[in-house]
């Protein structure tokens, strides 16, 4: 049989099955890589469980990961929605971060500034984003709990996945376009014989036959340990135009003479706050 993993948490697993059942599923072995989002091959093992036998291909994985361990996000989406707010603050470096991950795997981003009623910090947050925004970033601006359906129009007929910092917004708008995930969380969570789980799993819902999202877990950080320098500069897409254009082809950008990224700042062609990032970032 096959399905598609709608849910999950560890190394269990919710697949929807293409005839429209469900099963709880395990992987085979020990270690797991599969991810909210995977079309995978799998057998009955009793009524309602099943076993993962294989992951089938993807269009594209995202995922966080440091010198440890990585974190699957989703699998097969092809649009990135980052959750900010005018309140609480947000980081520019794990937006930054995410939009690295994304650039590198070809998704499409979408910032989402909710909370925008907050009209005393709006300004702020604004001009916060701002460089990104320049730089040809996709932003919307809303408050989920007055216009959240401002957002459905972006999410038509993609595979989307919502990520952000606790405290953004981002479960009541979920909540918002989807009036059944509360009850879809219980339900999965009834699933796992765990109630203390329901925030910190990944799960897709079907806004319609052609469009779905992806919720996931509060991000806190976001690291990007499975990208080298190289893929680091080139996912910033403002650098692109001045790599290979140094003195030297193995330039780190730093004190190396004739530079043609660090005369891009002096000049102003590219954002200085943004050059700060990718040097605390690249290391």
């Amino acid at each position: 049989m096959e399905g598609r993993v709608v849910a999950a948490h560890g190394r269990q697993y919710t697949v929807e099955l293409d005839d429209g059942g469900k099963l709880q599923c395990f992987p085979r072995g020990k270690k797991s890589e599969v991810a909210c989002g995977d079309r995978v091959a799998l057998h009955r093992a009793s009524g309602d469980q099943g076993v993962i036998e294989a992951i089938l291909p993807r269009t594209s994985l995202l995922y966080r990961s440091n010198e440890v361990r990585q974190k699957l996000i989703a699998a097969n989406v092809d649009q990135l929605v980052i959750v900010v707010a005018s309140e609480p603050a947000f980081s520019d470096e794990l937006v930054t971060r995410a939009l690295l991950a994304a650039e590198s795997e070809e998704i499409a981003p979408l910032i989402v500034l909710n909370k925008c009623d907050l009209a005393d910090r709006l300004p702020a947050a604004r001009a916060q984003l701002a460089p990104l925004a320049a730089l040809g970033y996709r932003t919307l601006e809303l408050s989920a709990r007055e216009h959240a359906e401002d957002l459905r129009p972006h999410l038509q007929g993609r595979t989307s996945v919502l990520v952000g910092q606790s405290g953004m917004g981002k479960s009541t708008l979920v909540n918002a376009l989807i009036p059944a995930a509360l009850a879809r969380t219980r339900e999965i969570s009834q699933a796992l014989d765990s109630g203390k789980h329901t925030t910190t799993h990944a799960t897709l819902y079907h806004l319609d036959a052609d469009s779905h999202l992806i919720d996931s877990p509060g991000l806190q950080e976001f690291g990007l340990g499975h990208l080298d320098r190289q893929e680091i500069e080139h996912a910033f897409r403002e650098f692109r135009p001045y790599l290979g254009q140094c003195r030297f082809r193995d330039c780190r950008h730093d004190r190396e003479p004739d530079c043609a990224l660090v005369a891009a700042v002096e000049t102003g062609a590219v954002d200085a706050r943004r050059f700060a990032l990718y040097r605390r970032i690249a290391g």
